[in-house]
Formats: C-alpha cells, structure tokens, sequence
C-alpha cells in the first residue's frame, strides 16, 4: 500500500488556556473546545497508517449533551480525520424503536453516505453492540445472534466499509468459549464473504481480552474475511461486581502483539494525559512499534474514553499522540 501524504496536524484549542495545559487539570463537560482546525505545515513526513475517528469517543457529546450522531463526518473531518469508524448503539433509539426494519437501515445508511461523501469521507467500520452474543453455549441463541448481525453486514457493505466489529460475549470456559466463537465467527463470516465484508473481533472484556485465547480462535476460524482489531487498552478479563474496577487484566502489550497478525484494523484507546501529552496509562511509542512490526498500514482509530478533559480536546490529544509517538519511531 502507497504511504499516504503525511500532514503535521496542529490544533488552535480556545478553551481560555492551550489544550496541552488541559491535560493536567479537570474540566466540566460544558466546558467546550471552540476551535480545532486542522493548520497543514511543510513537512513531507508521513506515518505509516491513516487516522480514522472512533465514533464511541463522541458517545457522552451524543448520548448526554444531544449531539447529532449524523454530525460524525463534518466533527470528524474538522479535527483532522479521513476514516469514520461508526458504532452502532449512537443510532438507537432511532434504529431500536423501529425493531432494525429495512426502511430504518436503509435511512441509517443514506443519511450516513451523504454525510460521509459531504465532507470527503472514508466509511472505514462499523462497531456492533446489543445484538447478542456470538459464543454462547445455546446453538439455538448463537445462531440467532449471527442472523441479527447480517443486517449491519448488508450496512456495511451498502456503506463501502471493508468490515464490521463484533464480541465474542458467552461462555466464561476456555474451551467452551472457544468452541462457540469459531462456530458463531464462521456461520457469521461465510455470509459476510458474500458481501466482500470483513467480521473483526476486538478484546472487549471478558475472554475475548486473553490475546492468547482470542489468537487461538483467529488461527481455528482460518478465513480471509474474518480477524482482529486490537484496541490499546481493552484487556481487562474481570471486573469487580458493578464496577469498572479491574480485578483481572492481561499484558496489554503482549496482547496486542498477539492479535497483530489477524488485525485488519486497530483502535488507539486513550483516557488520561500528562503534562507532555502522553498516556498515562498505555506507551504509544511502544505499541506503535508493535502494529509496525506487523507490517500494518491501514487505519489506526482514534478511541477516547477519558473524563479529565473533554470529549473533543481528548480526540484531539489522542490525534497528536499518535503522530508525535509515530514520528519518534521512524
């Protein structure tokens, strides 16, 4: 794949102080950024994968402040972006009141390709959540879950996305959940091939956080069209009961290096910055050599999660950590 034109992005942040000082002290979420155009200089550096924009990061701007999810290409393109990486539960109740119709799909779909061909889009993924769980013990429930899923292929597809993201939520047995997975991933992967659509799992708790297991299930599955998309951050096996605590995480390094050679896209998870810009919890520089040594260059998403600042000032501290930790390792 030809390198794309790499652009030094850079970022005039009015939020009464500059957003690098953001990264150190609290906001409220009516605190807004107001301007965050994208300033090109002339440097003919390029990374070695494309920015797309995770639509989760905007979840609290859409589900708390209003935000019109439809809004996701013109905020997208407008922070530096050129893929959109859409999540599916942004659209409810829209698409959940009208039982995921046809005719409630097909709006869905328009509406989100005018937009996307508005602003000069890329349509990249779309991540797929409430619609059952691919490895569960019943067949009956697991078979049922896949024709659920077919839906957002033919969506995908109608959109010119390469893929949709599902879980592998179900049994908590090693063996069981690996059984269930590749039978779940294959019935629902073999109606995807039809579509030239891909079928990518990403560690989103439980088992399917243990790279070693969720590599196994890549390796049995063995189609073209079916992989992995490693999110940074994402590998907390077990959580404290009604909490977001961790009890149980795997290495998150070794995780993403084991999923690495299924990734057919990859999800830049942040939450928290220093004072230089930097993750406090997740080594970008040292991740980013991982998915480098993969030999990946495709779109790498942007994904905040944080509550330090707000949505739009994260996106965008995320956005410049990705090319300053890029830039360190060429």
């Amino acid at each position: 794949m030809k390198r794309k034109k790499f652009i030094r992005l850079a970022s005039t942040v009015a939020i009464g102080i500059s957003l690098l000082g953001t990264y150190g002290c609290k906001e409220t979420k009516k605190e807004k950024v107001e301007n965050s155009e994208v300033v090109a200089n002339n440097s003919t550096e390029e990374p070695f994968f494309e920015l797309s924009l995770a639509q989760w990061s905007m979840h609290k701007m859409i589900n708390e402040d209003g935000v019109d999810p439809y809004s996701f290409a013109e905020k997208a393109k407008n922070w530096g972006f050129t893929g959109l990486e859409y999540v599916s539960q942004l659209y409810n109740p829209e698409l959940a009141d009208a039982g995921y119709s046809e005719e409630a799909m097909a709006n869905f779909v328009a509406k989100s390709n005018a937009e996307a061909e508005k602003y000069g889009m890329k349509n990249v993924l779309i991540m797929i959540d409430g619609q059952g769980n691919l490895a569960v013990n019943d067949e009956a429930e697991r078979n049922e879950t896949v024709e659920k899923h077919k839906k957002w292929v033919d969506a995908a597809a109608a959109m010119g996305c390469h893929a949709i993201r599902v879980n592998l939520n179900g049994s908590n047995v090693p063996e069981e959940w690996i059984k269930n997975s590749v039978d779940g991933l294959t019935n629902l992967a073999t109606y995807a091939k039809t579509k030239n659509i891909n079928i990518l799992v990403e560690n989103h708790g439980g088992l399917s956080s243990n790279g070693e297991l969720h590599a196994q299930v890549m390796k049995t599955v063995n189609m073209d069209n079916c992989g992995s998309l490693p999110d940074f951050g994402n590998f907390c096996m077990e959580r404290k009961p009604e909490s977001r605590d961790c009890l149980k995480e795997y290495d998150k390094y070794k995780g993403v290096k084991e999923l690495m050679p299924y990734a057919k896209a990859v999800s830049a998870k942040s939450n928290n910055f220093d004072a230089d810009g930097n993750d406090t919890g997740i080594d970008y520089v040292q991740m980013l050599k991982i998915v480098k040594e993969a030999g990946y260059t495709g779109f790498i998403g942007v994904e905040f999660e944080g509550s330090e600042i707000s949505e739009e000032a994260g996106i965008i501290a995320t956005r410049d950590l990705l090319l300053k930790a890029a830039k360190e390792i060429e």
